[in-house]
């Protein structure tokens, strides 16, 4: 019996999510990262590996030594995030959460860069369905079309 360890488990989930979410031009990927002691938030365009804007607490405007990776430093970066994006010119993220369970932490920075007037794209099966009619209308228009 083999143990794995937390940090294993993580990375493994990360690649899975990597796998699924990645940053175009027009929607870049908002990926976050939880140390002990920092929080991390980057805006990136996968398409040419660029980081659009970052944010974090080691940042010298929300930089504080007594706290640590909590609930209020990840609102505090979440706002942060937020408003560099749209000094940016971006209004539309993908959010790669790196493997962490989208709860605490994780949801306190995502409500806050919403709240700054993000929007988040979600990959879920709404969104694909609703692509994958628009596709079955624009063949059967292609076919009726034909006849």
């Amino acid at each position: 019996m083999s143990t794995i360890n937390r940090k294993a488990i993580r990375a493994k989930v990360r690649r899975r999510i990597r796998r699924k979410v990645s940053g175009t031009a027009s929607r870049p990927r908002l990926a976050v990262y939880f140390s002990n002691r920092h929080v991390y938030a980057q805006i990136i365009d996968d398409t040419v590996g660029k980081t659009i804007c970052s944010a974090s607490t080691a940042d010298a405007s929300i930089a504080d030594p007594s706290k640590l990776a909590n609930c209020a430093t990840a609102t505090k970066v979440g706002n942060l995030i937020g408003e560099r994006a749209k000094a940016a010119n971006v209004t539309e993220v993908v959010f790669d959460r790196g493997g962490f369970k989208f709860c605490g932490k994780v949801k306190a920075l995502a409500d806050a860069a919403r709240e700054t007037g993000l929007k988040f794209f979600l990959r879920d099966a709404d969104n694909i369905l609703q692509a994958e009619a628009i596709m079955i209308v624009g063949t059967r228009q292609q076919v009726q079309g034909l006849n």
